[in-house]
């Protein structure tokens, strides 16, 4: 069967295939732009650019000096406490001295801090790695986790052993940590082992393999991706791939280019076409992914696809977004253009009508940190459910607190499907949902409430902020110039087009990718 092929606005060639395998893009030479058009076109791709990293210095986006010091030595004083767990563990296992003395663990960084692009407020991914006499169930969980608790930095520390990728989860001086663990077949860690080396791969688990694969894509992003000092990243391994597709397609664009191109890409790709990371490597037979709604495929070899909990309503919402962001940045001459808007939290209160209100709840405040971890992973039985009596549903993934409460507690309101008005029977998706629920949890269950609310009836800090509660995962290097007096300046070609500042000595001062 003849593959199918459309051209776009922008001069792009789109090569459709009739089965999925990778998308190609297929280079085309657009019309010959006269040299007036060409420096219009070029001069306002750098106003916009420019104008995205003020917007960003301008919400102070990017950590401080001070802040990137502090992660710096909480990795420093994790990597300390795993290499005294690791030689406690050897202890206990009573092996001999020499080893004892020679084995080590360590901590690696991988997610938006890997990536070195995160947030003020920003999470760590870290990955805790072992030897090969250091189990996850005992020693990780138990040990390990009794050690933290002895620290006064660390609080709010909860085991989530059930998910796809057990981790433990807590606050490390106020840092949120996510801490997976995996277990190599080795006496002794090196503290930057190399995770793409098949040595340190030979003989693990399925689970530590899994949890390996956040800290392998990242390295293999970082090696692929050209002019690196350039690049942002999105958190996440999913939208840091597409972006590294972006980025490792248009080796040359501006930061502005980068994001247009990014939401003219994926705002028509043809899903469940894979994407996939070029990285020179001959190909090996790998079966296409075709279960998925959104196949991504992970840049390290042996080649697999990142799992994701995707489902027809959030696929429905990722594309709608994309087809958003493609609409408000595609044109590039557009007067009234402002990257405020692109950023601007999700209105949930007000495209949804009604909604469903999850209610989650526990005498202790420690206890209800491992019972809502356990609910939230089995989160995408309840949307299957939802979809299946009501349609698409739209999980805000925001955890409110009702302050009118006095037990410590967690509240999601999620968007109910509007043509679905007549639904009313949460009962039996409750019931559903218990059973999900009660299968498997090793602690002791807290309350799980469910109830049907209009828009109206919403509390008021779920009006003020109905975006994604974590702040904008996106950062950008920017230049310090906090102390400098300035003057804003606008282009030269729409007036009211806002762009940067200008410092009182009569230099342009834009905020810098650099740094």
């Amino acid at each position: 069967m003849a593959a199918h092929a459309f051209q776009n606005q922008s001069g792009v060639i789109f090569v459709n295939p009739p089965r999925p395998q990778p998308f190609v893009l297929v280079p085309y030479n657009p019309p010959v732009l006269t040299p007036l058009g060409f420096s219009l076109l070029t001069q306002m791709d750098e106003e916009r650019s420019l104008s995205l990293l003020q917007f960003m210095f301008n919400e102070r986006l990017e950590p401080s000096l001070e802040e990137e010091e502090k992660r710096r030595n909480v990795i420093l004083k994790l990597k300390q406490i795993v290499l005294e767990w690791v030689r406690r563990v050897a202890w206990q296992r009573q092996l001999p001295k020499q080893h004892i003395s020679a084995t080590y663990g360590t901590i690696l960084t991988y997610g938006s801090y890997g990536l070195g692009v995160h947030g003020s407020e920003s999470d760590i991914d870290a990955l805790c790695v072992g030897p090969y006499f250091a189990t996850m169930a005992d020693d990780f969980f138990i040990v390990l986790r009794n050690m933290l608790k002895t620290f006064p930095e660390v609080s709010e520390i909860h085991c989530v052993k059930d998910a796809k990728v057990p981790l433990m989860r807590f606050k490390f001086d106020g840092i949120s940590i996510d801490l997976p663990y995996a277990q190599l077949k080795v006496l002794s860690v090196p503290e930057n082992v190399d995770v793409l080396n098949p040595f340190f791969l030979r003989e693990i688990d399925e689970t530590s393999w899994k949890s390996l694969s956040g800290v392998r894509a990242n390295k293999r992003i970082l090696q692929l991706v050209p002019n690196l000092e350039l690049h942002g990243f999105l958190g996440g391994v999913h939208l840091a791939i597409l972006v590294a597709f972006v980025c490792q397609s248009n080796p040359n664009a501006s930061l502005n280019a980068l994001i247009m191109n990014f939401f003219q890409i994926f705002a028509h790709w043809p899903w469940p076409t894979p994407v996939i990371l070029q990285d020179g490597l001959p190909a090996t037979g790998d079966a296409i992914e075709t279960r998925s709604l959104m196949p991504i495929r992970l840049p390290c070899s042996p080649y697999e696809y990142c799992h994701s909990n995707i489902t027809k309503s959030t696929f429905y919402r990722i594309r709608t977004e994309f087809l958003r962001g493609y609409t408000m940045t595609k044109d590039l001459l557009k007067s009234d253009f402002d990257w405020g808007s692109v950023f601007e939290p999700y209105p949930y209160s007000k495209k949804y009508t009604r909604f469903l209100k999850i209610y989650l709840s526990d005498s202790e405040q420690d206890e209800l940190g491992d019972w809502v971890g356990w609910v939230k992973s089995r989160f995408r039985c309840l949307i299957l459910k939802l979809e299946e009596v009501q349609g698409i549903c739209d999980p805000n993934p925001t955890e409110y607190v009702d302050i009118d409460v006095t037990e410590p507690n967690v509240v999601f309101y999620w968007g109910l499907n509007p043509g679905k008005g007549n639904f009313t029977d949460i009962v039996s998706v409750k019931e559903d949902f218990m059973k999900n629920i009660d299968n498997g949890y090793q602690g002791s269950p807290g309350r799980l409430e469910f109830s049907i609310v209009q828009a109206s009836e919403l509390p008021k800090n779920v009006l003020v902020g109905s975006g994604s509660g974590k702040g904008t995962k996106a950062c950008w290097k920017i230049l310090d110039y906090y102390n400098q007096q300035r003057i804003p300046i606008y282009s030269q070609h729409l007036p009211h087009y806002f762009v940067g500042y200008v410092a009182t000595n009569g230099e342009p001062v834009y905020p810098s990718a650099g740094g």
